[in-house]
C-alpha cells in the first residue's frame, strides 16, 4: 500500500501548499475537510476548539479500540489551539493568528462569528490580503439563509437523491456525505483561488460556499440537460442519455451470484458490446441492434434490459467484465466500500493508506490522498489532541509560560 511522505534536500517534510498559513473555526465535515486538504499538501492549519470541550465530533464516529472516525478523517495532520472566543483575550489571541494568515475559514450559523469576533468584516481589517471562507446550508442569500445545514438536508434539496433512485420508489438521501465532501472540495478549490488572487494584487476576500451549492454543482450537466428537456432524467437500472441519434447509455445487471457490475457505452461501440458478450444475432432478431431506437422507446428498453438481465445471470460478472473490457468498452463490478477498499487500483495509487497509532497500539487503514505530485507529494499525518499544540503557539506568538498559565487558569485556553 503506497505512503506519501517527499523528502527535500535538508530531509525535512514539505507539500506544494508548505509556508500557507490557515486558520479555521470549523466542525462537522463541509466545515473541516478543505483544511485537512491543505494539511496534507503542506499548509500549517490551526484549528480552533473550546477549552476543556474541543469540537463535538471528537466524540463521532466511535469504534471500540480505535479513536474518533470522524474527527481523525476530518481533521488529520492540522494543529488544535483551544481559545475561549467568548472572552476578549482570546478574541484578541485569534487576531494575532489571523494577522499573520493567509486564510481563515468557519462555518457557524449565521451571525455567530459577529458574536465571537471572527466575522469577516472584522477580520479583514486586522488582515487586508485575507482569504476568508464561510461555508452554510443554504448559501449566504435567499430565505432560508439563516438556517442550519447539515449534509441530509443538501442531499435532500439539491435534487441528487433523484440520481440514484429507483422509480417508482420514493427518494432517499443517501449513508455517504455527498453534500459534505462536494462542498468541502468545492470549498478548497475556491479558496487556492482566492488565495492566488490576493498573491497577485494584495487584496483579500470572502469565499461563499454551500452545502446546497455543492449538490447544485455535482449534477453537471444531468441538471442542464433535465432543464432544458423539462422532464426527469430515466433513472433505475440504467441510464440513457443523448439523443435517439447520438445515443449513450450505462446499465447495471447482476450475474448468476447476484454480484452487481455496469458498463457504459454510446451507440457507435454497441455493435462491440452486443458481439463480445454473444448477444448481436439475438439482438438482431429482436431489433435493438439501433441502440438510439432501443432506448428512447420505454417498451423496447425494458423488454432489452430483460432479455439482458436473463443473459448475464449465465456467468459471473468477472466474466462479463471482461469481456466488454476486452472489447474496449467501459466495464466495472459495482463494489461495496469493503470491496472498493482491496481494489488493485486504489491501493497501487494510494487512494488508501496505512498511518500508526501508537496509542492504541494498531496500524489502520485511512484515506490516502486523491491526487499524485510528482515533485512535492502529500504527507498524511494524524488528528491533534486537544489543546496539543496550544503552548507551542501561544509561544510563537509572544506569550511566556508564566502568561500561558496565566490563561489557562483564566479559562482563556
Amino acid at each position: 500500500m503506497a505512503k506519501f511522505e517527499v523528502k527535500t534536500e535538508k530531509g525535512s517534510l514539505t507539500g506544494p501548499l508548505h509556508g500557507v498559513k490557515v486558520v479555521c473555526c470549523s466542525t462537522a465535515q463541509a466545515g473541516t475537510v478543505p483544511y485537512m486538504l491543505m494539511a496534507d499538501l503542506g499548509a500549517e492549519v490551526i484549528k480552533i476548539e473550546v477549552p476543556s470541550v474541543g469540537d463535538k465530533s471528537r466524540n463521532q464516529g466511535i469504534v471500540p479500540g480505535y479513536p474518533s472516525s470522524y474527527f481523525e478523517t476530518n481533521n488529520r495532520g492540522v494543529k488544535s489551539l483551544t481559545l475561549n472566543l467568548k472572552d476578549s483575550r482570546g478574541q484578541n489571541i485569534l487576531h494575532e493568528l489571523v494577522a499573520k494568515a493567509d486564510i481563515f475559514g468557519q462555518n457557524f450559523r449565521p451571525g455567530a462569528a459577529k458574536r465571537n469576533g471572527f466575522s469577516y468584516d472584522e477580520l479583514k481589517t486586522v488582515n487586508p490580503k485575507l482569504v476568508y471562507a464561510s461555508v452554510s446550508g443554504y448559501g449566504p442569500d435567499g430565505p432560508n439563509a439563516h438556517l442550519p445545514g447539515t449534509d441530509a438536508m443538501g442531499q435532500a434539496l439539491g435534487g441528487v437523491a433523484e440520481a440514484f433512485s429507483i422509480p417508482g420508489k420514493p427518494l432517499r438521501t443517501g449513508v455517504v456525505s455527498v453534500a459534505d465532501e462536494t462542498c468541502a472540495i468545492l470549498t478548497f478549490g475556491g479558496i487556492l483561488a482566492a488565495l492566488l488572487y490576493a498573491r497577485t494584487s494584495g487584496k483579500g476576500q470572502k469565499v461563499d460556499t454551500s452545502l446546497l451549492g455543492g449538490q447544485i454543482r455535482l449534477m453537471g450537466w444531468t441538471l442542464t440537460n433535465t432543464l432544458w428537456r423539462n422532464s426527469p432524467p430515466v433513472t433505475g437500472q440504467v441510464r440513457v442519455a443523448g439523443t435517439s441519434e447520438r445515443p449513450s447509455m450505462s446499465a447495471n445487471f447482476v450475474d448468476k451470484m447476484g454480484k452487481p457490475f455496469v458498463f457504459q457505452l454510446n451507440g457507435q461501440s454497441w455493435e462491440k458490446a452486443m458481439r463480445a458478450i454473444g448477444v448481436y444475432e439475438l439482438f438482431g432478431e429482436l431489433g435493438f441492434r439501433d441502440l438510439g431506437a432501443t432506448v428512447s422507446c420505454e417498451e423496447k428498453r425494458e423488454t432489452m434490459l430483460e432479455n439482458l438481465d436473463a443473459w448475464f445471470s449465465a456467468e459471473n460478472r468477472e466474466h462479463w467484465v471482461n469481456l466488454l473490457r476486452a472489447a474496449d468498452i467501459v466495464a466495472a463490478p459495482i463494489n461495496t466500500m469493503l470491496e472498493a477498499s482491496e481494489n488493485p487500483d486504489v491501493l497501487a495509487n494510494g487512494y488508501l493508506t496505512e498511518v500508526e497509532y501508537p496509542e492504541f497500539e494498531k496500524t489502520v487503514k485511512v484515506h490516502g490522498s486523491p491526487w499524485k505530485f510528482s515533485e512535492t507529494p502529500p504527507q498524511v499525518g494524524t488528528a491533534p489532541k486537544l489543546g496539543e499544540h496550544t503552548h507551542v503557539i501561544l509561544s510563537e506568538l509572544g506569550y511566556s509560560g508564566p502568561e500561558i498559565q496565566s490563561l489557562r487558569d483564566a479559562g482563556v485556553v
